[in-house]
Parts: C-alpha cells; structure tokens; sequence
C-alpha cells in the first residue's frame, strides 16, 4: 500500500491509500492526541435500496415488481469540503441523500455507512447532523431572526444563556448573509416578506443552528434563480469550511457554483457515473471519448451525454464500468475515533454545547417545549389577526341570523320543534366551524415533520401546546355566540341556564377543534381534507337523534348512535331546555295543534275538550297540561344520561381526540423510507 503524505494545517500526515475496491479506510494507529485536528471522514459502500411497484393491473399474474433506486453506490465525504450529488430527475440523487441521512430503514438499505471507520447510531446521527428539506416550512409571519431564534430554544442546550444563544443566532445571520432581512417576516401568498433565496437560507439556518458536523441538503437551489442558488452554495461553502461536512443534491449546477463544490457523484439510474473533484471531469470524458468543448458547462455537457446515453439500447452500462476503471485510489487523512473526534470538535465550538459530553437527545424540558411552541404559535397568530377575526365574525353573523329567525320562541308545540330545530343546527354548526383551521393545521405538521426529525421538541409537548393555544379562541368564540344568542330567542334557565348553555357550546368547540386536528394529523392533502372532515360531521348529524329518534334508529347502526360526537351536546342543550318539571309546554287547547282540528274556532276546541272530559270522567280545561318538557325528552329518547353526564362525554371526547392525534404523529411522521 503506497504512503503519501498530505498536509494538514500546516503538519505533515501520512495517510494510507484506498483499499483495492475503492473503499476509504482511516489510519488510527497514529497517536491522536498529537493531531492539530480532528477531522471526519464519511464513507458510504454499495448502497443498494429497492421499492416494490404495484402494477397497473393487479389482478393479472406477476405480482408486485422491484425497482432499485440505488444500485451499489459508493462514496466518501470530508469535513470542509462540499459533496454535490447531481443526476437528472429520477437518477436518485434525494433518495441517496435519504439514505445517508438515516431516512431509510435500515431493514430496507443494503450496504454500509461509517463515520471515522464507526457505524452511527441513530440517536447520534441526529445530534451531530441536520436535514434540509427541499421545500421552505416556515411560520410566514415571525421575522428571520424571531424564527431562527426560536430553533436556538429548541436546538441548543438548555445549559446555554439567553445572551449566548442571540450571539449564536446573530452570528449565523452573518454565516447566511441575512443581515439586511433580520428584522422582515418570512412572508406568504398574502404577506410580502423575504425573497426566495433569503427563504431558502432560514430554512438552512433553523437546521444548522447547532453547527452540525453533517450537514444533508435536498436540492437546496430548487426553484431560485442563478444568483441566489449561487449565494446559497456560497453560504454552504463557508459552513463546510467552519468544519462541517456538506452533502448536498443539486439538479444542474451553473458554472459559478461549480467552482463552489469539491466533489461530485453523478447518477443515473441509481448508479454511479461518475465520483471524483469537478475538475476532473473534462480529463474523465475525454478519456471515455466524449471531451467537453472548451466553452461548454461541463455539467450541462455531462448530463446531456448521460441522457443520450439512457436512450440508447445499451444505456449507460459502459460509462459505468468505465467510472469503475477509471476511478484513482484516492489518498484519505488521518482520523481518530468518533466519540473522540466529536468531544473536540465540540470544544472548539462545533454542536454549540458548552460540555464535551454527548448532546442530549432533547435540548429542553417537557414545559420548556411547551412554554416555547405556544410563544411562538401565539406570535404567528398575533400577527395574522384576520384569521381569527374571520371565525369570529362568522360565528357572530351566524349567532345573529339565528337569534333573528328564532327570535322569542314561546312554549307551544311549535316552540318545542322550533327549538328542537334551533338546537339541532347549533350544535352542527359549533363543530362546522372549526374546520376552517384544517389549512393552518396541515401546513404546522409538515413543519413540525421537520423540526421533530432530529428531535427539536417531543411530540407530547406540540399535542399540549396546540392545544393551550387554542383555547383561548374557543372561549372567545364560544362566550360571543352564546351571548348574541340565549337571551334573544328566549331559553330557559335563567342565568344558570345561560352558564350550562355557554360550557356545553364550549365543550363542542373544544371537541370539533379536537376532532379537526387529529384529522389533520392523518389527512395528507388539504384536497381530501374538506370532504373527509364534511362527511364525518354529517354523519355524526345524521345519527345524533334530532333526524330520527334513538329508538327508531335500526338495530345495527345504533353503534353509530354512540359515536356520534353531536349526540351529546345536542342531548345536553335539550336537557337544560326541557329538564324543568313546572315548564308546561302544551296547555289546554293546544292539544289541537298539528292535528286537521287545528283550522276549527277555539270556541268549538273548548267544547272538544269539555266531551273529552265527560267521556273521561277526568277534568280537562283550557289551562291542563298535556306535555311537560321531561315528556319532550322522553319522546326525543333522552333518557339515559344527565346533562352533565353529557357535558362531560362531550369534553371526554375532545379529549380523545387529543390522544388520537398525538398517536397520529407518533406512528404517521417517522421521516423514514420503508
């Protein structure tokens, strides 16, 4: 094995060559305590990762086909240097990203990955590396320096001081060149705020908060223009050379970015057509036969001949095996062991810690978490007012609407089914307004998707603080809609009523705001959000007892009696309505309504009810009570449970839901190819 000696912040280290089939080895018989650094070395072998195919027709004979995404890759990167993956869509480029990051499970991965020659757990991984996805998942309304100085409560160790945490958060505003949009917002569709490529510079900056020794990138110049994909890259090159490890994917870098990477692996199809320094590649085609004109890109060059040669019968069977001759034994330098290599990387500053100890799988406490997530939900929210003011105000417009329509029932037989009906589409409409938050939902999980990847906060504390967050609204939006209401159409009760009445509204916001959410944690698009939400809700209407009685329902769908959500606050609302036995709700001639004999003068109904009498033996007047609200209740089958018994179901249920939905994260956001 040839010797060759390399220098290394100004020593000279002797370094031993690859081993015959191209694999990186790190010499660790040299005394490290003597080395001026530590450096990192991360070797990936024969990486082999393959994904059944359903077919098209899955009746016809064959099954399920295997296709291989990645087939035998092999590489290695180094600390200050930037790894560019590039390929055309489809090569597998996120895929391979994936798997170095620990995105795979490693029941579905083929081959080995090793740091410093020592195979990562996962649990480390996550503390020494970072992941940016390919897509910006930011709150639009906190500022650059609001939203990188939430990660450094999230990320950094709850050791560190407020003051060491804004001098870390400032510097690498700085690293990132945001210096001039510390104090903008992130922006959306309806908020004007930072460009894309500031964009893309938070989302890497959340992620490197720590100063990761690892840093994956998916295609982080996707979607930017030429300068501020290069800003980007030039951002990535100074935290390589800070000592990190950058691996990125990129589809076709320009010219000026080139000149920014220190490797490359281009794939296509899986496989590995090329590995080695950029400026290599006019040296490497030329030998395969295809040199690159002078004033051509060398990588548009590059995958241009590679997609001529994907068409061809033969495909790139012969560049492969050529990359495989023509591949050189790359020297690699001295490493120590990880554990010792990460304490002095991290007393030199790296992982932002201020012990040389493992960092902790969680920066924070339970309630630390908590405290944090609602700041900065609360600080969102705050400044998109219209958001909840919308929801108010169609809660009050429809609370006005109704007390106009219903204004000043009376206890008559048509008061009773007006009240009935009253109930029945108030109770429906609680749970029907809490669906407008599915958006904000669906766009909070997939951050929380990316901030609960390398263990920013536990999914306990986010199902708590979301909802402390929302309760507060719902209080709101319950207090207004009970006040515009109760009084104006006249329910019973009196004050105590109007209290019972205000819990049991509340109760229903709080179980459909429940049942919206740990919808969302399980619906993937916001498409199939509205019509999944819409058809349970209907539903749970359909089998609450107002369209049809709990007695008449059949016999094998009165499961779904009990499941429905809106039977128990519409049960309760009619209890604290009904439940008085002194309240006479049909008296004398009254009896006559809803009957033919209704159109007939009241004089002749008082002598109907004068024969009745007399036939009878019972005396019957104009003042008898016929129906008391406790015979209303027992007529609608509400019989089984108190009012309270109900309001507490209702609560109960909201907060089942609440458990379903931190189950739903648990199990539906592991981050992991199968």
């Amino acid at each position: 094995m040839s010797r060759i000696i390399a220098e290394n912040n100004g020593g000279g280290h002797v370094l031993d060559a690859a081993t015959g089939d191209g694999t990186p080895v790190c010499e660790t018989s040299v005394d490290v305590a003597k080395l001026p650094s530590m450096p990192f070395l991360l070797s990936f072998n024969h990486l082999t990762y393959s994904v059944k195919v359903g077919r098209k027709m899955p009746l016809l004979p064959g099954g399920d086909r295997t296709k291989t995404l990645l087939n035998g890759i092999s590489g290695v990167a180094r600390d200050g240097e930037i790894l560019a993956v590039l390929g055309a869509s489809g090569s597998g480029k996120s895929t391979l990203i994936d798997a170095l990051a620990n995105r795979i499970s490693k029941g579905s991965l083929k081959g080995n990955i090793t740091l410093n020659d020592e195979v990562v757990e996962s649990r480390v991984l996550k503390s020494i590396s970072a992941y940016v996805m390919q897509h910006d998942l930011l709150f639009p309304m906190l500022t650059v320096e609001e939203t990188l100085m939430f990660a450094a409560e999230f990320r950094l160790p709850r050791t560190m001081s407020k003051s060491k945490r804004r001098t870390r958060v400032q510097a690498l505003i700085d690293q990132l060149g945001l210096r001039n949009a510390a104090e903008t917002i992130i922006g959306d569709e309806g908020h004007r705020g930072v460009s894309g490529g500031e964009r893309r510079r938070v989302s890497i900056g959340i992620d490197i908060i720590h100063d990761p020794i690892i840093l994956f990138l998916d295609e982080p110049t996707s979607g930017l223009d030429s300068t501020s994909a290069f800003m980007i890259v030039k951002a990535l090159q100074r935290i390589a050379q800070s000592g990190s490890i950058v691996i990125m994917s990129i589809h076709q870098p320009s010219y000026r970015i080139l000149g920014l990477l220190d490797r490359l692996i281009i794939l296509s199809t899986g496989q590995t057509v090329y590995t080695g320094l950029p400026t290599n590649l006019s040296l490497y085609f030329s030998e395969f036969g295809y040199p690159i004109p002078e004033m051509e890109n060398k990588t548009e060059f590059a995958l241009d001949l590679i997609w001529e040669l994907e068409g061809s019968p033969e495909g790139t069977k012969s560049l492969i095996e050529f990359n495989k001759k023509w591949q050189s034994k790359e020297p690699v330098r001295l490493c120590s062991s990880l554990k010792e290599a990460i304490s002095v990387s991290i007393s030199k500053g790296k992982l932002v810690s201020t012990s040389t100890a493992m960092v902790p799988r969680f920066a924070n406490s339970f309630w630390k978490e908590i405290l944090v997530l609602s700041n900065r939900s609360i600080l969102n929210s705050r400044r998109m007012p219209e958001l909840f003011v919308t929801r108010l105000v169609a809660v009050s417009v429809t609370g006005f609407i109704l007390a106009t329509m219903f204004w000043q029932l009376d206890n008559s037989p048509k008061g009773i089914q007006e009240r009935l009906g009253f109930f029945a589409f108030t109770m429906s409409t609680t749970f029907y307004a809490c669906t407008d938050t599915l958006p904000v939902l669906l766009h909070e999980r997939y951050i929380f998707m990316r901030e609960t990847s390398y263990n920013s906060y536990k999914r306990s504390s986010y199902v708590i603080s979301n909802a402390l967050v929302a309760l507060p609204g719902l209080i709101i939006l319950s207090f207004a809609f009970t006040t515009i209401t109760f009084w104006a159409i006249g329910l019973n009760g009196g004050f105590s009523g109007f209290l019972y009445y205000f819990l049991i509204i509340l109760a229903s916001f709080w179980s459909g705001s429940s049942l919206v959410t740990f919808l969302s944690g399980i619906i993937p698009h916001l498409m199939l959000g509205y019509p999944i939400v819409v058809a349970i809700l209907a539903c749970f209407l359909l089998f609450s007892g107002f369209f049809i009685n709990r007695d008449r329902i059949p016999t094998y769908w009165i499961w779904f009696h009990y499941l429905s959500v809106i039977k128990y606050p519409y049960e309760a609302v009619l209890q604290n309505e009904f439940n008085n036995p002194t309240e006479c709700f049909m008296r004398g001639i009254q009896l006559f309504d809803h009957t033919p004999l209704v159109t007939i003068p009241n004089a002749m109904k008082v002598r109907l009810l004068q024969s009745f009498s007399d036939e009878l033996g019972t005396k019957i007047t104009s003042s008898t009570c016929f129906l008391r609200g406790v015979d209303i209740l027992r007529n609608q089958g509400i019989t089984d449970l108190s009012k309270w018994d109900c309001l507490f179901i209702t609560l109960a249920w909201g907060f089942f839901f609440r458990i379903l939905f931190y189950f739903s994260l648990l199990f539906g956001s592991k981050n992991k190819r199968t």
